[in-house]
């Protein structure tokens, strides 16, 4: 496979996508452009809102990135939908599954509602999505360090993705003692980032609400993003489960275990899309496994 060309032309597919709505902010992007903006000097603490800036390291690269901020954090996020495309990719190739099914698995990273209405605005959900990508494509080419890495990055980027160094520790595919020198690294990154860097904002809790679960239900908006994002990459993970290699059918507990967090924020505040989105890198390579026979599933070797 010429990667060159394949990542060029996710990259000028995903630019396609996003550029409608290139560097906007609303609510939760509105917040990270915020905290970006501290990074560089041009506001104070005083105008953060929690739990937002806690997730710093995407506002980070951002806020160093040279020129116009909006630009600078967009084109991150572009050059992030790229790379989770690619990782996804070569993640499918490593399961054995063969360059057309390998390219499928990228073209539905991008080519959904997410690349369109979520990407574009200046989020930290292209970082995290990259970084599961990243976990799974370590997992499945066997390297535990690689994903343990990508696990403490990821928890920099989102904080439930503790969650993937937790599962690996659990599942023995790390040796316990640097697997829980990994979770407490990411422990210690979180406990610093609230302490030590971003300090004095006002606490917050997340609470389950009936309020807010019938306030969701009636929440069309909402709903409608839901649906589109899991348009497609749901139904497919559904019907390719079967005949998915063993490798894969392996991360099914990892895909239950990180679905928790968006089920729980669900019950706490208004949800959207993105609690699909982040679950991606997780869904799409069963998704592309329709129409595998079996025996080929089971006799699949990683590719080489």
């Amino acid at each position: 496979m010429r990667w060159p060309v394949l990542a060029g032309a996710f990259a000028l597919l995903a630019l396609a996508l996003m550029a409608w709505r290139w560097g906007g902010t609303v609510m939760d992007s509105q917040a990270y452009y915020d905290t970006a903006r501290y990074l560089r000097g041009e506001i104070p603490a005083s105008q953060l809102v929690a739990p937002f800036p806690y997730r710093l390291l995407v506002p980070a690269i951002a806020a160093i990135i040279p020129g116009d901020l909006r630009n600078g954090f967009a084109a991150l996020n572009w050059v992030l939908v790229t790379s989770a495309a690619c990782l996804m990719s070569a993640a499918v190739l490593r399961a054995g599954l063969g360059h057309r099914r390998a390219i499928a698995a990228g073209l539905l990273m991008i080519v959904s509602l997410p690349t369109f209405w979520y990407a574009p605005y200046l989020l930290v959900d292209p970082g995290s999505v990259a970084a599961r990508a990243a976990f799974v494509l370590a997992v499945l080419a066997g390297q535990p360090w690689l994903a343990a890495l990508a696990g403490l990055v990821g928890t920099a980027v989102r904080e439930e993705n503790i969650l993937l160094l937790v599962w690996l520790v659990a599942m023995r595919r790390i040796a316990i003692v640097p697997g829980l020198a990994f979770l407490a690294a990411a422990g210690a990154w979180t406990v610093a980032v609230r302490w030590w860097l971003i300090t004095g904002l006002p606490g917050y809790t997340w609470e389950p609400s009936w309020w807010t679960v019938n306030h969701a239900l009636r929440d069309v908006r909402s709903l409608l993003s839901i649906a589109g994002t899991a348009f497609l990459v749901v139904p497919l993970a559904v019907l390719g489960w079967r005949a998915a290699p063993r490798a894969l059918r392996s991360l099914g507990s990892l895909l239950f275990l990180m679905a928790l967090p968006p089920l729980y924020a669900a019950l706490c505040v208004r949800v959207d899309g993105r609690m699909i989105w982040g679950l991606y890198p997780f869904l799409v390579p069963i998704a592309v496994c329709v129409g595998l026979h079996r025996p080929q599933a089971e006799g699949a070797k990683p590719h080489r």
